[in-house]
């Protein structure tokens, strides 16, 4: 009974050590928002993909030359994103990159085209979730179908995350920001409406303190239609400094090809005031190396309880997140068994009547008396 006691709050302290970590993968594709939840610690995590972008008519304003720049382009590249989860639980740190080509034909203030092949975006950042709600589990309720089926109303309340990033300036020279490296600041906040309803809302700065400062909003709505197939549909706003403002929408859908691999697809349009046509089309791939492992707190351990030793690292092993590390033990991440206390036994009698006891004993006595005096007296008369 101890042992089975024991090994209920091993699982127990789990459950709740591990409350960024899912047994499936928890991917930002194929829309462009972002969670407040981390991928969990020594999760590492890869999400891209291709796609392609045509924009009919983009307009800018340059405060150096003091005209506007118009032009149209075509791109083709891929998005990369590198995700992994280290110290604690709530925080994630991330690269996001874009490499592509693009070919740009300006017709203001002169005609002429430009092309350039490399990075179009890489930031390094990282997320922290700064509240998580809990909700009940109504699957327990059982006296009321009313209470089971309805709506909580914690719900309402989001999970919030921040963000904080570096734009880096190492881009091709169409994508270039004139002020140098710029830095990004994002809330993330997560609705789980219900078990296959979420709702998704981002406030973005992009590229603060400077003249190219990007101020925007993504609303994404995701539902699962199946267990491994699931839709979404997204709305983003941006708010340029020297560019009008335009509004994306898009839409598409993603299947779960295991725990670790999730595969989508999208499609998004821009209206904007210029009465453009822009598009883009994308296709890609999520994939994660888990090599989590739940910590668990065990009071100080008695002889008969779970005693889980602390493991070693090595300097490679930390420098490098422990990527490279391996399994070194065949008991990493197992629970130990539990001996049962050694307990001594004996046998059980009746209780014992003492009264009787003598009396038995002294009647044996008497009859082993009578028996030799008749043996005796039998010899004589012989």
């Amino acid at each position: 009974m101890k042992s089975f006691l024991s090994s209920l709050l091993v699982i127990l302290l789990t459950q709740i050590c591990h409350a960024q970590y899912t047994e499936v993968i928890n991917s930002r594709r194929p829309g462009f928002s972002d969670s407040p939840y981390s991928v969990g610690t020594k999760v590492y995590q890869v999400e891209g993909g291709l796609f392609y972008k045509n924009v009919g008519r983009f307009e800018y304003w340059d405060p150096i030359l003091e005209q506007t720049i118009t032009y149209s382009s075509s791109s083709f590249g891929s998005d990369i994103m590198l995700r992994t989860g280290q110290f604690f639980e709530k925080l994630e740190f991330n690269l996001d990159m874009a490499v592509v080509s693009e070919n740009r034909d300006y017709t203001r203030p002169a005609v002429y085209s430009d092309s350039g092949f490399g990075f179009s975006k890489l930031t390094l950042g990282a997320k922290y979730l700064v509240y998580k709600p809990e909700y009940a589990d109504k699957s327990k309720e059982i006296r009321s179908w009313k209470a089971r089926h309805s709506f909580d109303k914690k719900r309402l309340i989001p999970a919030v995350g921040v963000y904080a990033g570096l734009n880096t300036n190492l881009l091709t020279d169409l994508h270039k920001n004139p002020e140098g490296i710029s830095p990004r600041f994002a809330i993330y906040t997560q609705n789980d409406l219900s078990e296959r309803l979420i709702v998704l809302l981002n406030f973005i700065a992009d590229k603060a303190f400077t003249n190219e400062a990007e101020n925007s909003y993504i609303i994404t709505v995701t539902y699962s239609l199946f267990e491994n197939w699931s839709i979404f549909g997204e709305n983003q706003g941006f708010f340029r400094k020297n560019v009008p403002n335009d509004f994306q929408f898009g839409a598409g859908g993603a299947y779960l090809v295991n725990p670790n691999m999730q595969v989508d697809f999208s499609g998004r349009i821009i209206v904007d005031s210029r009465g453009d046509n822009t598009y883009l089309f994308g296709g890609g791939v999520s994939w994660r190396l888990d090599k989590h492992k739940d910590q668990v707190i065990v009071t100080k351990p008695e002889n008969d309880e779970i005693n889980v030793p602390k493991q070693k690292k090595s300097f490679f092993d930390t420098i490098t997140f422990g990527l490279f590390a391996g399994n070194k033990s065949s008991n990493n991440g197992k629970m130990r068994e539990v001996k049962s206390a050694k307990v001594k036994t004996r046998e059980l009698q009746a209780p014992v009547n003492k009264k009787a006891q003598k009396a038995r004993k002294k009647a044996s006595k008497q009859a082993e008396k009578e028996r030799k005096q008749r043996e005796k007296a039998q010899k004589k008369s012989g």
